[in-house]
């Protein structure tokens, strides 16, 4: 039995007593001959027969400990079809240390999962050992120079062998019109042969690569079918009597090969287009700064700026960091970055996105994020991994790829012997053996999931919604209740005036005698009376003796009169009822708002006005909930908020269910009776407090602003906190999901069509090459089609906004 030696790194360890247990617990797996900790340099080496690093992993992780594990990432080339990416997959695997590797056929990378003690270099090892190209992604971007010229190869390849093999098909078309225009067959392989063996020669290296790998893949099928078919054609050419006209098949090899590079080329290009939300976001990525150090600009390069260095950003340009306004003011467009199409004002102590377009004002902004830490930066991370990162759907597409390229060599044998056994020619049973390999072409299935993926997740990024996971989409489309959190979710998060009562009817005046009394504090409900007082430009004058009433709110004087601003507790110890407004109070009370009593205390004792404060609705939750009924979902509010507070949002809202005064550590459990019920649900939220639930939900939505923690634990973020996202979110979801099927389908259905109709003659190899060729591109141009969503809700909420 082979033996094969692993150095974990392990992390959590603090003395022997931990070495000997995790010791104990690799030495229980049945194949595990030995294992040895060295404390010191934190390790354990293990000698183990079958027992694969995922169960050793695993065994170290159950004793209490960690595994250190390190991602890759590797640029792929000469893969062409499912199989590849299966023997790729596969290649990957088998090196001791992988834990996981997935590959992605439309963007040609591969993610991988392995010991930090690996040298990533034996991955790139491992992949050109089965035949292909790999080289580990840099920091740096791999310039699209590299992408441009090999579409520029392709092109005129292309172009070469069309112009080669048109002379071999007009005679072809002619011949129906009665024309005879067959040209002699010196000329005929004159002009197959270099389309043949030059410019199909990647089908040769490619096929003879996977036969060595005892694997095979597109490239060996068409291999071996325009090689059978030029093959036949020299035969014939040979066997024929001079001064008679052979039968040959140059054509058909020729205008194969051409088609096929056809169909390759306009996949490539399809391909960079699926890729292109990534490329619009790098391309945000300004490549130096203006410095300002001592009053004097400098300019520098992105990597020579440290965090607290102050930028000068002029109008028009993009902000070069994530950062923190200290001077001027302007407006910012984030359009590409959050997906917000209106220009967000920028004042000093704003946040700044780095990516995003200055305005009409000059700014000085403080770096607070650099490098990989600002927010684009994750931003392209995430949907990089999405991207990459495999739905659970494709495992059914990798297994039938593992099967695929053989039964077709099988069929092809199996058609090659019934004709002859029928009794027909050679040339017709291996003409139709050789449509049957040509026809069967794995490329559209390897395509139709990371090609959809990638489209769906790229628009989506673009209207600031960023799915980190696949598994979201293939979830988030099947919702039938989604559960939002209050706070900050579906209200602004900061309470304002949602109702005022003044006894004598004349509301500016005890608005400014209530901000008179509030200058200068920075109590959530100051602020609140201070922005009133701001937006109705009520000039506010200065207050004497002011004083903090602990507990119950603020006094002082003006204008010779003695004011206080505070609670129910406050009014009953300056002895004052609250007459005609007890009655109104009551009802605000249980609407769940917060009461103030603005009273005068001397000369004469009596209530002036009473103020309610309430967190007020999102622009756009109204309109999101609607849209989740017209779609058939159910709403739920999970709160922690009092029930008077919920039921009024709810109504507001026209929200389903309500479930209030709902702990933070049960939130999670509501979710779960709601799945328990037979919902798939989407939890919304934004707080820490709402991390286990979104991680408890089927689908986990993120809202922008939220808390790092938040959009760690969900599988949807949202850039932006406007709910109308969220059925924005579950509509793409939906509509990817669907690309995929229909991709699937289409993918299946052509080869459960075209291979029956090959193997009983009913297609030549030249319809088989063209289908073949089209194959690819149709399942890539469908899933284009996803560049053109847009989220209707939002779209008429912005032409409403615009002048």
């Amino acid at each position: 039995m082979t033996q094969t030696s692993y150095t974990l790194p392990v992390t959590g360890m603090t003395c022997a007593s931990c070495a000997g247990r995790i010791e104990r617990a690799l030495r229980k797996l049945p194949e595990v001959q030995s294992a040895t900790v060295n404390l010191a340099r934190e390790q354990v080496h293990v000698e183990t027969g079958a027992s694969s690093v995922e169960a050793l992993i695993e065994a170290v992780e159950k004793a209490g400990y960690g595994v250190a594990l390190s991602s890759h990432e590797l640029l792929l080339g000469g893969m062409t079809c499912a199989s590849c990416v299966g023997r790729v997959e596969r290649a990957l695997r088998k090196v001791p240390g992988v834990r996981s590797a997935a590959v992605n056929l439309a963007s040609e990378r591969a993610q991988v999962q392995a010991l930090a003690s690996l040298d990533p270099q034996v991955l790139v090892e491992a992949v050109v050992a089965a035949g292909y190209q790999a080289q580990l992604a840099g920091a740096e971007r791999p310039a699209t120079d590299g992408a441009e010229q090999r579409l520029r190869r392709e092109r005129l390849a292309v172009i070469a062998a069309l112009l080669l093999a048109a002379p071999l098909v007009v005679p072809m078309f002619a011949d129906l019109f009665g024309q005879h225009w067959m040209l002699p067959p010196w000329l005929q392989w004159l002009l197959a042969t270099p389309v043949q063996f030059v410019l199909g020669a990647r089908f040769y290296v490619a096929g003879w690569k996977a036969v060595r790998a005892r694997a095979g893949n597109m490239d060996l099928l068409v291999a071996l079918g325009t090689s059978a078919g030029y093959g036949l054609s020299l035969y014939q050419w040979w066997a024929t009597p001079a001064g008679q006209m052979p039968h040959l098949y140059f054509e058909a090899s020729a205008v194969v090969i051409a088609l096929v590079l056809l169909g390759k080329y306009l996949e490539s290009r399809a391909k960079r287009q699926t890729s292109a939300a990534i490329r619009a976001l790098e391309a945000l990525r300004p490549e130096r700064a203006r410095r300002l150090v001592d009053g004097r600009e400098e300019e520098v390069a992105i990597a020579a700026l440290v965090l607290g260095d102050v930028v000068v950003v002029k109008p028009g340009e993009r902000f070069p960091v994530d950062g923190e306004v200290v001077e001027g003011s302007s407006q910012a467009d984030e359009a590409l970055i959050s997906g917000e199409s209106l220009p967000v004002d920028k004042q000093p102590g704003d946040r700044i996105t780095g990516g995003a377009i200055n305005g009409e004002g000059r700014l000085l902004v403080r770096a607070t994020a650099l490098g990989g830490e600002t927010v684009l930066a994750r931003i392209i991370r995430l949907v990089e991994d999405a991207q990459a990162a495999k739905a659970p759907i494709q495992k059914l597409v990798d297994r039938v790829s593992q099967v695929f390229v053989p039964a077709v060599l099988v069929i092809a044998l199996a058609t090659l012997a019934g004709w002859l056994l029928a009794g027909a020619p050679v040339e017709t049973a291996l003409i139709n053996a050789v449509a049957v390999l040509v026809i069967a072409c794995p490329c559209a299935l390897g395509l139709a999931t990371p090609a959809a993926i990638m489209a769906g997740t790229g628009v989506a990024a673009r209207h600031g919604i960023l799915i980190k996971a696949p598994e979201a989409l293939e979830i988030a489309h099947a919702v039938t209740a989604v559960a939002f959190d209050k706070t900050g979710t579906l209200t602004s998060g900061k309470p304002e005036i949602v109702h005022l009562q003044a006894v004598a009817g004349d509301e500016r005046e005890v608005l400014r005698l209530a901000g008179a009394l509030q200058r200068g504090s920075e109590h959530p409900l100051a602020r609140a009376v201070i922005e009133r007082c701001g937006a109705l430009e009520i000039a506010l004058p200065e207050v004497q003796a002011s004083q903090a009433l602990a507990g119950r709110g603020i006094a002082g004087q003006l204008e010779g009169r003695e004011l206080a601003l505070g609670n129910r507790r406050l009014l009953e110890e300056s002895g004052l009822a609250a007459g005609a407004l007890g009655e109104q109070a009551q009802r605000w009370e249980a609407e769940g708002r917060t009461l103030s009593w603005l009273i005068e205390r001397a000369p004469a004792a009596r209530v002036l006005a009473l103020f309610a404060f309430g967190d007020s609705l999102k622009d756009g939750a109204a309109a999101a909930v609607a849209a989740l009924h017209g779609r058939h979902i159910r709403s739920h509010l999970i709160t922690g908020d009092n029930r008077g507070s919920a039921r009024v949002v709810a109504e507001a809202l026209r929200i389903d269910d309500v479930h209030a005064e709902v702990l933070p550590a049960d939130k999670a459990a509501t979710v779960a009776a709601l799945k328990h019920g037979g919902a798939t649900v989407a939890m919304v939220g934004d707080g820490i407090n709402d991390a286990p639930a979104l991680a408890a939900a089927d689908v986990g939505i993120a809202m922008g602003g939220g808390t790092d923690v938040a959009m760690h634990a969900a599988g949807i973020t949202l850039m932006r906190g406007d709910p109308r996202l969220v059925p924005a979110a579950l509509d793409i979801s939906r509509r990817t999901y669907r690309k995929i099927q229909q991709n699937l389908f289409w993918a299946f259905i052509y080869n459960l069509i075209g291979i029956p109709l090959a193997a009983l003659g009913f297609l030549s190899p030249v319809v088989a090459g063209a289908a073949m060729a089209m194959s690819s591109v149709s399942v890539i141009s469908n899933a284009l089609l996803l560049k053109r969503w847009q989220p209707g809700i939002l779209g008429a909420q912005r032409r409403e906004e615009r002048p």
